[in-house]
């Protein structure tokens, strides 16, 4: 029961607000409705539910779990070894799409929460109350919701029941509203009303909270979503039926064109609705929120994002903070309450996007379905079948893209050319590094060391190498070492990181190629696992001298003699495009991308966690010479 309430306060909020303006939307398509109308708006949002959240998501994405985690991300690190290079395009358009959602969804759910007021009093400011409430839920992201984040799921039960409780007491206006659940009333209503993909674009907003299901898989499992689930689409139901039977109740009369959501509250309960409605806007954008970190973090570690600065405010699995993503959606969601100012003009621009996401969680679910033997028929059946469902959806949508949804694929087209830029750069450009073999070149480290006349740079000396084998390391490594400025150290540690397809993973492995001299660490990170190599690196040299296999003492001999342990220094190779290079102009262009988007993140020595006053960053050129160079000729 505990696992049931917890799931409830972080897993349903945004698909748990949707009453507040589904209905609202639906009417203002055919403001002169009939009974005929709203019977078959009613079934479409049931058989929505039905289809989309329950049968696609609940019953078959959520089994697509990698080691627990969920979301697109997650589930293209279970593909990344599928042999289909045009995999990483339809993940980096999905969670694109899923970043552009949580900018729309906090202002949205908000504003449509607090125009409830209207009813009480036309003097309320709406705008300037949403901004303040806004500005208060990302500012509380710096300091998590570790204290606060064990009242969502107690308050959201509270919010369901009142949900269904205000559409039992609706359905006595018009209980014959029950005839929504034939989805014959459905299908009439798409085939006779001609403006069908406006009704669409309206009904599809009671299901954008299914992705949200998804992607908190990590944090609640798929039992409890599951289980939950049943609960909550019970009482939406309910709901969307109560807000119909009253509709149909109160045709012509002038408080139907209001929102049907407030409309059935006795006119006593309306203020507290409100304010259950804010604290369920405020749930609904965290859940969105703690998402949009979650899927930037995965981003990183994946190779679709430069690294950013990453916080832990709070000690709960999954609770990470990114302060460069919290404003930047802050911003986009003050933007969006000032550019569309009511939710009836914020509903044209919300939707669009997490279809997107919906069609490319639908390509990546068929590929997981193959890689897991599952009959070829089977797989392009579920395809066919929610590419058709989400297509029309994604069709109907697309006829608000003059009416806001511009806005939105907007963001969402920008999130993923930086994605599949930096991904495509980056690539790119580690096909250009020079390696050389570690193990050649053994001898000649060894004999710095040994050679007293260098002065001594320090007695640990960490390097970080990219490279793909363990046995090679850059060629600007070695030059680093032996020739820009001999460095004699008592130890090499040359640092591999690794990234895997699970989510937890945390292990390393140790290579001594000379004893007490060379160590080569290599540490394997999922893709949700913070950078802390600090911390990690402390715990190997622990592990090493507790074996026998180091001898951390400093190698100078006042200090040796009090037992007093070696200092460590780290050494960064940042390489810059050299302008001498003499390549193709894609390849230019893709290096000139890359620097500058590198702008947007942090600089290894942030990203890693590393003490600054122990870092030398050297720079070092980045040559390409893919086409033979003349050669100046002497005059004699």
């Amino acid at each position: 029961m505990a696992g049931l309430l917890v799931t409830m306060g972080i897993v349903f909020g945004d698909i748990g607000t949707s009453p507040l303006y589904v209905m609202k939307a639906i009417t203002l398509v055919n403001p002169d409705f009939d009974a005929d109308y709203i019977i078959g708006a009613v079934s479409c949002v049931i058989w929505t539910l039905t289809l989309q959240t329950t049968l696609k998501y609940v019953v078959m994405v959520l089994r697509a779990d990698n080691h627990g985690e969920g979301g697109i991300l997650a589930l293209f690190a279970l593909l990344h070894r599928v042999p289909m290079r045009w995999l990483y395009l339809v993940a980096a358009i999905g969670a694109a799409a899923l970043i552009a959602d949580g900018v729309i969804t906090p202002a949205i759910t908000v504003t449509s929460a607090i125009e409830g007021l209207d009813i009480v009093t036309d003097s309320v400011p709406v705008t300037p109350v949403v901004v303040a409430i806004i500005i208060v839920i990302f500012l509380m992201q710096q300091a998590g919701t570790g204290k606060i984040g064990r009242f969502f799921g107690p308050f959201m039960l509270l919010w369901f029941l009142m949900l269904g409780g205000l559409g039992i007491a609706g359905l006595s206006s018009w209980p014959a509203i029950f005839k929504a659940f034939n989805p014959w009333y459905a299908v009439k209503l798409l085939v006779n009303f001609p403006g069908w993909f406006f009704i669409l674009g309206a009904v599809f907003l009671c299901t954008t909270g299914a992705e949200a299901l998804y992607s908190d898989l990590g944090h609640c499992g798929r039992r409890n979503i599951t289980v939950s689930w049943i609960f909550v689409k019970a009482m939406l139901i309910l709901n969307y039926l109560g807000q119909g039977a009253w509709l149909i109740s109160n045709m012509g009369n002038s408080a139907a064109s209001g929102n049907p959501f407030y409309a059935i509250m006795p006119p006593g309960f309306v203020i507290f609705g409100v304010i259950m409605s804010t604290g369920a806007a405020v749930i609904a954008s965290q859940a969105l929120l703690s998402g949009s970190f979650t899927i930037f973090s995965e981003a990183i570690n994946l190779g679709f994002w430069p690294r950013l600065k990453i916080k832990y405010p709070t000690l709960e699995k999954g609770q990470l903070y990114i302060p460069a993503v919290n404003w930047t959606l802050l911003a986009g969601c003050l933007l969006t309450v000032l550019l569309f100012r009511d939710s009836s003009r914020m509903e044209a621009a919300y939707g669009l996007a997490i279809t997107i996401t919906m069609l490319m969680t639908t390509v990546l679910m068929t590929v997981w379905l193959r890689s897991r033997n599952v009959s070829p028929v089977l797989c392009w059946l579920f395809l066919a079948f929610f590419a058709v469902i989400e297509g029309l959806f994604f069709t109907a949508n697309m006829c608000k893209f003059a009416h806001g949804g511009w806005f939105t694929l907007l963001i969402a087209g920008t999130v993923a050319a930086v994605m599949i830029i930096w991904r495509n750069a980056s690539l790119h450009r580690a096909g250009f590094i020079e390696y050389r073999n570690l193990s050649a070149c053994t001898g000649l480290i060894s004999a710095v060391k040994a050679d007293t006349e260098i002065p001594k740079y320090a007695s640990n000396l960490v390097f970080f190498s990219r490279s793909p084998d363990k046995e090679m390391v850059e060629s600007k490594l070695i030059y680093s070492i032996i020739n820009k400025q001999p460095k004699r150290a008592d130890h090499y540690w040359i640092l591999r990181l690794e990234h895997t397809d699970a989510p937890d993973t945390l292990e390393y492995e140790t290579d001594i190629l000379v004893p007490e001299t060379i160590f080569v660490v290599t540490m394997r990170f999922g893709f949700r696992v913070p950078l802390k190599i600090s911390v990690y690196l402390r715990q190997v040299v622990e592990d090493l001298v507790s074996e026998g296999a180091l001898d951390l003492t400093s190698g100078y001999e006042s200090l040796r003699r009090e037992g007093i342990p070696g200092d460590f220094r780290f050494i960064l190779l940042h390489r810059i495009f050299s302008p001498s290079s003499n390549c193709s102009r894609k390849d230019s262009c893709l290096m000139m991308l890359h620097e500058n988007l590198r702008r947007l993140g942090i600089s290894d020595r942030s990203a890693f966690g590393l003490d600054t006053s122990v870092v030398t960053c050297e720079t070092v050129p980045l040559i390409i010479n893919t086409t033979p160079t003349r050669r100046i000729t002497p005059v004699r």
